[in-house]
C-alpha cells in the first residue's frame, strides 16, 4: 500500500470494503495467514490464562474469515466468533472453522450474558470503530456502547486483548479511554516501538484486580514480518500538508509540520517530546 493511499476503515465501512472478493483475497494471502497466526499467539500470551489444561471459552472480536480463531482452536480453546462482514462470515464457514459465529455490529454492542467469556481478543477490528460511516455513527458513543458490553459479558479476573492499528496518537488514546471509563484497568502495550514495520499495539484491559501491565517485545522483528501484506499495514497516511516557500525557494517548516512531526514522534513511543501550546511553531521575532 502506497504513503498515498487511504487505510482500509477510511475507504469504506466494514461490511462493504470487505465483500465477497476482498474476504476471499484477505484469506488465502500467505502472508497475512502468517500475521494473523503470529498476532493470535501474542494476543494469547497477553491473555495469560490459567495453566490448568482445562479448555477457555474466549470470544473472538472482529472474527473474519476465521484466521485467529483457527489459532484459538490450536491451542485446545473454545471460541465464539462476531464480525460485521457477511462475505467474511460466509467465507468462515466455508472453511469450516469450529468457533461459533456471529453477524455483529461492534458499535452496537456485544450480544452475550454476563460472565460467559473467559477472555476475548481482537484483530485488527477495533479501530474501524473510530470511523463515522454514517451521520448516526458517534464514535465516542459507540466505543462507549462497545467496551460496556464486553466489560458484562466476561468474567471476574478475565482478560480482553485487543490489537490495534490506531491511525495515530489521538486515536489510541481515544480507544484506551473508552476502555477505562467503563471499568476496565490495563492499557496499551507496544512491542518493538522503535520499528517502524514491527511496531505493534495491544490494548490489555483486565476486568477487576490491578496486576502490572505487560511489558512489549523488543529484540528480533521477523514474527511480525508485514513485508507485501497490504491489507494490514500500520501506517498509511495521505501526504497532503501544505508547504510555503521562503524566498530562496526552500520549504518553510510551519506549524502544521511541527505538530505532525511530534505526533509521529509521540507515535513512535519517543518519551521527550515537548508538550503542544499556542507558542508551537509560532514566528519568533528577530533579536536587534
Amino acid at each position: 500500500m502506497g504513503r498515498n493511499e487511504r487505510r482500509p476503515e477510511e475507504s469504506a465501512p466494514p461490511e462493504i470494503y470487505y465483500n465477497e472478493t476482498e474476504a476471499r483475497k484477505y484469506t488465502d494471502n500467505s502472508r497475512i495467514i502468517k500475521i494473523q497466526t503470529a498476532l493470535t499467539e501474542r494476543a494469547l500470551e497477553l491473555l495469560a490464562l490459567p495453566d490448568d489444561g482445562t479448555p477457555k471459552l474466549l470470544l473472538d472480536l472482529g472474527c473474519g474469515s476465521g484466521l485467529s480463531g483457527e489459532t484459538l482452536t490450536d491451542n485446545n480453546h473454545i471460541w465464539v466468533g462476531t464480525d460485521i462482514s457477511p462475505s467474511m462470515l460466509e467465507v468462515a464457514n466455508e472453511r469450516d472453522v469450529e468457533g461459533d459465529l456471529c453477524l455483529n455490529d461492534l458499535g452496537q454492542g456485544v450480544p452475550f450474558r454476563m460472565g460467559s467469556f473467559d477472555g476475548a481478543i481482537s484483530i485488527s477490528a477495533v479501530q474501524w470503530l473510530c470511523n463515522a460511516d454514517t451521520k448516526a455513527h458517534d464514535p465516542r458513543k459507540r466505543l462507549r456502547r462497545f467496551f460496556e458490553t464486553l466489560y458484562s459479558c466476561l468474567s471476574k479476573g478475565a482478560r480482553a486483548v485487543l490489537q490495534i492499528y490506531p491511525k495515530d496518537t489521538n486515536q489510541a488514546s481515544m480507544i484506551t479511554n473508552a476502555a477505562m471509563r467503563v471499568g476496565f484497568s490495563g492499557g496499551l502495550v507496544v512491542d518493538f516501538p522503535h520499528s517502524t514495520k514491527a511496531k505493534k499495539y495491544f490494548l490489555v484491559l483486565m476486568v477487576g484486580g490491578s496486576a502490572a501491565v505487560p511489558t512489549g517485545k523488543t529484540g528480533d522483528e521477523s514474527m511480525y514480518d508485514e513485508e507485501g501484506a497490504e491489507e494490514m499495514q500500520t501506517s498509511v497516511r495521505v501526504n497532503d500538508r501544505k508547504t510555503r516557500k521562503g524566498k530562496k525557494g526552500g520549504k518553510l517548516k510551519g506549524k502544521a509540520w511541527i505538530l505532525n512531526k511530534k505526533d509521529q514522534q509521540r507515535y513512535k513511543g519517543l518519551a521527550d517530546v515537548r508538550p503542544d501550546s499556542k507558542y508551537t511553531g509560532r514566528k519568533r521575532k528577530d533579536r536587534l
